[in-house]
């Protein structure tokens, strides 16, 4: 079971699944959603929310319909409904003691490496702080994302550069058809999905509640992100109570199955640059350690060529100039030149401030 199998995991909210149809807030179906992530943590697993509902939780605030909204309109609304956003998880998930963070984000900041990078960082810094991180699009200062349409893509985007195995889309309906479900119940659910190719596409169908803008269109570009990431990908029914434990006993949703293994997914993330931005002169010590799967430290550099940033694509090299690997770059050129040759323990008194003590983390290296 591919949930049962995942130890970091994304959990998408749909505006519908907080806010009824007559404009409600659903807390009791929010106080057992936190059960349901109470018992993922205790099961030692780590949980990423991603909650459409900023825009539809301000429109309830205002007392106006959303659909009368202009795109400016939408901002200033969704700036509001963060508050009340946050408020509500907050008010809720405190009653089974878990702890909640904020990260807003928008597709250029998942898309854009060095962005991407410091995402996933500051994600990773959160849960050993023992929060929950819960995203949600930046509705205040995105253009196009507002109108594209919930935050499905945005999700997908967030399980690939959080490195999660599995990514979980709860909406109001139990998963993919091959027919509208809300208008035929002779309908069939589609329980997997390898390809997602002409075949499934015609699938779509018109299924947009007044709270959410997307559908099962954004939902299936959400599924092609996450296949070529190396992540597995759920539809399913969010409206009823627990609905991950349901997914857990009865497994009734549409599952996406990767295409490639997730390291091979982030392997070739890494090296997808057009050009590396310098290269790292390594040691035969850091020869080995490379070799045997280890992160490289400063102590096993030589020197360095080239000027880059902090997240940059390195070559790594050894002193006959051969390549041995290349990574992401935990520091900028000029710091490396300082701390090069050095122990770790030594990294935050040379350059005055605490960072991290690999150069280039063994999960940030593809081997040439």
């Amino acid at each position: 079971m591919y949930l049962n199998n995942s130890k970091q995991i994304v959990i998408k909210i749909g505006s519908s699944l907080l806010i009824d149809d007559n404009k409600r807030i659903r807390k009791n179906w929010l106080l057992e959603f936190a059960k349901d992530i109470k018992k993922l943590i205790k099961d030692k697993k780590k949980v990423i929310i991603v909650s459409s509902g900023a825009i539809a939780l301000g429109c309830k605030k205002l007392n106006i319909n959303k659909k009368n909204l202009k795109l400016d309109q939408s901002q200033a609304v969704a700036s509001i409904g963060q508050i009340e956003m946050m408020n509500l998880f907050n008010e809720i998930f405190k009653k089974s003691k878990l702890n909640l963070s904020q990260i807003l984000l928008t597709l250029e900041d998942t898309e854009i490496r060095r962005r991407a990078i410091n995402a996933k960082r500051t994600l990773d810094n959160i849960f050993n702080l023992g929060f929950i991180p819960l995203v949600n699009e930046n509705d205040s200062i995105a253009t196009s994302e507002i109108k594209y349409g919930d935050n499905d893509r945005l999700a997908s985007r967030v399980a690939q550069i959080s490195g999660s195995d599995c990514l979980i889309l709860l909406s109001d309906v139990d998963g993919l058809f091959d027919k509208n479900p809300k208008l035929d119940k002779n309908a069939k659910l589609i329980s997997n999905v390898r390809e997602i190719n002409h075949d499934i596409q015609k699938y779509i169908h018109k299924d947009i509640s007044e709270h959410g803008t997307g559908g099962m269109r954004t939902k299936l570009e959400a599924a092609k992100i996450c296949q070529i990431s190396g992540c597995y990908m759920s539809i399913a029914n969010g409206l009823i109570n627990r609905p991950i434990k349901n997914i857990i006993n009865n497994n009734y949703c549409t599952w996406f199955i990767p295409k490639i293994s997730k390291l091979d997914a982030r392997k070739k993330w890494i090296i997808s640059s057009v050009s590396p931005k310098g290269e790292l002169i390594i040691d035969e010590g850091a020869v080995q350690a490379l070799k045997k799967g280890k992160s490289l430290l400063a102590a096993g550099i030589k020197d360095i060529n080239g000027k880059f940033n902090k997240g940059d694509h390195i070559k790594i090299i050894d002193k006959n100039m051969k390549e041995h690997a290349r990574g992401l770059s935990s520091f900028n050129s000029e710091e490396i030149s300082r701390i090069k040759g050095y122990h770790s323990s030594k990294i935050s008194e040379i350059l005055g401030y605490v960072s991290k003590s690999e150069v280039v983390h063994k999960d940030d290296m593809v081997e040439v």
